[in-house]
């Protein structure tokens, strides 16, 4: 009898959480598979939100989180605490999701121990190593150290070709995130979001809900500085017709703008941030989005929610190309007029108002275990 494959997940934060959630349990579910599941907290509230909903419970937590460390700081940190623990462990394959300083460090890691590595949602990339900062750079570590490519779209296997990467380590499995936005959506939304959407007037024939989320680090300083004042106009300019509900990042240079400009505004509601069941519901209830964030880039185009992406550039292509995305950058006055544009134009609104699902079946962790369990070196 062939011993079991022995396999360690490692995350940290709420994004890598979601999408590795359905991953976690389709290891356990695999009688071949040992899995253990080892997080860094990195970001600590947010992690813990997402475990306690897929009621996963971490085999190993390191809670690395400190308050407003540095980048060098908590990779430092990664590394010192996660090397013993890969020790002890000695698994055959550590899977690590997306590009997060958790995702760098680790696989760094994996490559020193011998360990092989998995990366999911791999070869997403945007082509400018500053844009986002620090995933673009995260990424492309992690995909010189992985063994196996899990890649979630023919678009980005095309990238990791043009890398030089052999396409026998390379199976392109779909987004995990597809698999959890399918599984949150069946649940009854929660009575606050209920209660939120009833006492702004947000309903069909009433007031239009737009989801904002802007918390990414390169927009740190003037560029969410100028995101809130778009805010602001649109708040003024459709005070009757639409309601603004920004769940604001715990991040201070994130919090402090976002509330000095913002606070008081008639019809915007900032929120601490949500859980991901409110968040996936209140996605659902949107006209739009207004986002920097990856994973809402996925999920708003599998709802067919229009969502404008507020950088200069995308990782995740297939959403623009499927319709349901479009860049706008972080200048006041572009997001106020593409905006406008979709609040005020029915034709242009509905060619974006569809859903897509570029991103996968919905049966991306099936495919992960299977590739790992298919593969061979050559």
């Amino acid at each position: 009898m062939n011993p079991k494959l022995r396999v360690v997940s490692i995350f940290g934060t709420r994004p890598e959480a979601v999408k590795m959630a359905p991953v976690v349990k389709a290891l356990a579910a695999e009688p071949q598979i040992e899995s253990k599941v080892v997080v860094t907290a990195q970001h600590r509230e947010m992690l813990d939100q997402v475990l306690g909903l897929f009621q996963i419970t971490p085999d190993l937590d390191l809670n690395l989180m400190r308050p407003d460390q540095n980048l060098a700081e908590l990779t430092a940190s990664i590394f010192t605490n996660l090397d013993p623990v890969l020790r002890q462990l000695k698994p055959d394959w550590m899977l690590v999701q997306g590009d997060t300083t958790t995702v760098m460090a680790a696989s760094l890691l994996g490559y020193y121990n011998r360990i092989h590595v998995g990366h999911v949602e791999a070869g997403l990339r945007t082509g400018d190593r500053w844009q986002p900062f620090p995933e673009e750079l995260n990424r492309r570590v992690a995909s010189v150290a992985a063994d196996l490519h899990l890649a979630p779209t023919e678009h980005s296997r095309q990238n990791l070709l043009r890398e030089g990467v052999p396409d026998w380590r390379i199976a392109v499995t779909g987004n995990p995130v597809i698999d959890a936005l399918n599984e949150i959506s069946k649940r009854p939304a929660p009575a606050e979001i209920q209660a939120l959407l009833a006492k702004k007037g947000i309903h069909p024939g009433g007031r239009r809900l737009i989801l904002v989320t802007a918390h990414r680090r390169e927009n740190f300083g003037q560029p969410i500085e100028d995101i809130c004042a778009a805010l602001r106009i649109l708040s003024e300019k459709y005070a009757d017709s639409v309601h603004l509900v920004y769940p604001v990042h715990l991040n201070p240079n994130i919090q402090a703008p976002v509330h000095r400009l913002l606070d008081g505004a008639a019809n915007i509601t900032l929120l601490p941030p949500l859980d991901y069941l409110p968040l996936v519901h209140l996605e659902r209830s949107a006209y739009l989005v207004l986002t920097d964030s990856g994973g809402i880039q996925e999920e708003a185009t599998g709802l067919g929610v229009p969502a404008l992406v507020m950088r200069q550039t995308t990782e995740r292509p297939e959403g623009v190309e499927a319709g349901v995305l479009k860049l706008v950058g972080t200048q006041t006055g572009t997001i106020v007029r593409e905006t406008s544009r979709l609040l005020d134009d029915e034709l242009a609104y509905q060619a974006m108002a569809h859903a897509a699902n570029p991103f996968g079946d919905g049966h991306a962790a099936e495919h992960i275990v299977k590739a790992l369990l298919d593969f061979r070196e050559q």
